[in-house]
């Protein structure tokens, strides 16, 4: 009979070289590859990007909105859409007739400044199929809206105190001569009450 052979086993050498290089390649990943993967951006991303807008009333300058609430943009009719605006905003009660483009006739309610009384927009009440999108959202003008970027402050106060002059012959010597300028004026002013006093005597 032939004898059975024996299963060749794997040498133990090659197979904790094969894990120590398993172990090297998963430890050898960047997480900034994965967070690229996951967030779609970096720390890096993150500082250089700009910072949130807040829209303010043009005329009183109370906020009414900022940048997290973008819906879109109307560059034929010079608006911005917003989906949430601030407590600043009110909604009109009478709807009017407003032809949005050619053939589009929409009923819509003017957006007023809560401080000031201006109106800012408009929000759609009925609109066409085609500006469905519309309603769920404050339209305001452009023209009628100012806007600041948080984090654009840039005027830091100095860390250093005002420099001193210093104190030399020439410094001294006009600070003296101004004292002594004061000092006569002082003296005039003096004598000239003093005279105005007596007239007021020889009167009584």
């Amino acid at each position: 009979m032939a004898s059975r052979q024996k299963p060749i086993k794997p040498q133990k050498k090659m197979v904790n070289n094969m894990m120590a290089n398993s172990t090297f390649e998963m430890s050898s990943i960047d997480s900034t590859v994965v967070e690229e993967k996951l967030f779609g951006q970096t720390d890096e991303d993150e500082d250089s990007g700009d910072g949130p807008v807040v829209f303010i009333c043009g005329k009183c300058k109370l906020p009414v909105g900022d940048s997290l609430s973008w819906d879109g943009s109307e560059d034929g009719q010079n608006q911005i859409r917003l989906k949430r605006v601030t407590d600043n905003v009110m909604v009109g009660k009478d709807n009017r007739l407003f032809e949005a483009n050619k053939n589009s006739l929409c009923l819509v309610m003017d957006v007023f400044c809560r401080g000031c009384r201006s109106v800012l927009g408009m929000v759609y009440a009925s609109t066409p199929k085609n500006l469905d999108h519309k309603r769920c959202a404050f339209c305001f003008n452009v023209a009628d809206i100012d806007s600041y970027m948080l984090g654009s402050a840039s005027q830091m106060l100095a860390a250093e105190g005002p420099k001193e002059q210093p104190v030399t012959l020439e410094y001294r010597g006009i600070v003296e001569q101004q004292l002594t300028e004061m000092k006569m004026l002082v003296l005039s002013m003096a004598q000239r009450l003093e005279e105005i006093g007596s007239g007021f005597q020889d009167e009584c």
